[in-house]
């Protein structure tokens, strides 16, 4: 009677642990292993829920190319003021175009940073949220087909 149950508890064991938050899955109709698989792989299917390990991935160094693509955007806009003023920019020696370049493509590199920074927790804000959704649509939809859903 023993032998039944391991693989069962096996087998639950390895769906659960796919998820970030562990669930307890119990059927409460009697059904059987094979059933029980079928039911979670079609909640599956249905709450959408992937794993987070590949965007976790893509949500690193946000300030980094914030901060990158600050510093290309404010040596474009140098440049274009640079050539809007023509007559003031020729006048200065090539130390101090040099020394307001770095200055505003520093200043940019600032903003970028901050605003790479910001989208980067407002993408981990989200996919924090769609995880949660997913994991109650996973539940709401075990729960349907007869089973115990405990975190």
């Amino acid at each position: 009677m023993k032998k039944p149950i391991v693989p069962l508890v096996a087998s639950l064991l390895s769906v659960c642990c796919l998820y970030a938050t562990a669930q307890t899955v119990s059927p409460l109709k009697g059904q059987s292993q094979e059933t029980m698989q079928q039911d979670m792989s079609a909640c599956q299917a249905q709450a959408g829920t992937t794993s987070s390990a590949s965007t976790d991935s893509s949500q690193s160094g946000g300030r980094a190319r914030g901060a990158a693509k600050g510093a290309v955007a404010g040596a474009v806009v140098n440049d274009v003021r640079a050539s809007q003023n023509s007559n003031a920019y020729d006048r200065l020696d090539s130390d101090t175009k040099q020394e307001y370049r770095q200055s505003q493509s520093k200043d940019a590199a600032k903003t970028g940073m901050v605003v790479g920074g910001s989208r980067q927790r407002q993408d981990r804000r989200n996919t924090r949220q769609d995880s949660a959704a997913n994991a109650s649509a996973y539940s709401t939809c075990l729960q349907q087909r007869g089973y115990q859903v405990t975190p």
